[in-house]
C-alpha cells in the first residue's frame, strides 16, 4: 500500500494516477452502461455524440481531432452508430467529397438525458473534493499532456 510522503517517487505517483483513473474509468462505464436508454451507450460513446450534438453537423476528421483519435477509430464508432440508428452520414453541400455526420431522431430525443445524468454520475464520482482541488487536479492533468500526442492511447480508452 502506497501512503502520502513528502518526496513520493515518480513510480508511486504513476501507480496511484493508474488505479484512480482505472477506478473511475469503471464506475463512470458501469453507471454509464445502466440508463436506462432506448440504446446501448458508454462513456466514449456519449462523448461522440455529444461532440455532435454540440456541433450540428460535423466532418469525421474535425470529429477525430477533437476527440484526439485516429481518423479509422472515428470511422469505427461512426459505423458502429449509425448501426445502432444514433447517427447518418449526409453529404457536405460545400465539398462533394466530404461527409457530414449529425444525430438521428433518436439520439437527438435522448441525448439532453444522457448528457444530464452523465453530469451526475461525474459529481458522484468527484463529490469528496472541493472546486479548488477539482481545479487543481485539472491543471495537473493538463501539465501533464500538455505539447504530447495522446491519439494513441485515448484510441484504447474510446474502445
Amino acid at each position: 500500500m502506497i501512503t502520502p510522503s513528502d518526496n513520493p517517487l515518480a513510480i508511486d505517483v504513476i501507480h496511484v494516477m493508474v488505479r484512480a483513473t482505472q477506478y473511475i474509468q469503471r464506475e463512470f462505464t458501469a453507471q454509464i452502461s445502466s440508463l436506462d436508454m432506448p440504446f446501448q451507450l458508454s462513456g466514449p460513446r456519449l462523448r461522440l455524440l455529444s461532440i455532435v450534438s454540440e456541433a450540428g453537423q460535423i466532418r469525421m476528421s474535425e470529429l477525430a481531432a477533437r476527440l484526439g483519435v485516429a481518423a479509422r477509430t472515428v470511422t469505427d464508432f461512426v459505423d458502429a452508430l449509425e448501426k445502432d440508428r444514433l447517427l447518418v452520414r449526409i453529404p457536405d453541400p460545400t465539398d462533394r467529397r466530404a461527409t457530414l455526420l449529425q444525430l438521428t431522431e433518436l439520439a437527438e430525443a435522448n441525448i439532453n438525458q444522457a448528457l444530464e445524468q452523465q453530469a451526475k454520475i461525474a459529481e458522484k464520482l468527484i463529490e469528496n473534493l472541493s472546486p479548488e482541488q477539482r481545479k487543481q487536479l485539472l491543471d495537473l492533468f493538463l501539465l501533464l499532456i500538455e505539447e504530447k500526442d495522446l491519439s494513441n492511447p485515448c484510441e484504447e480508452n474510446l474502445k
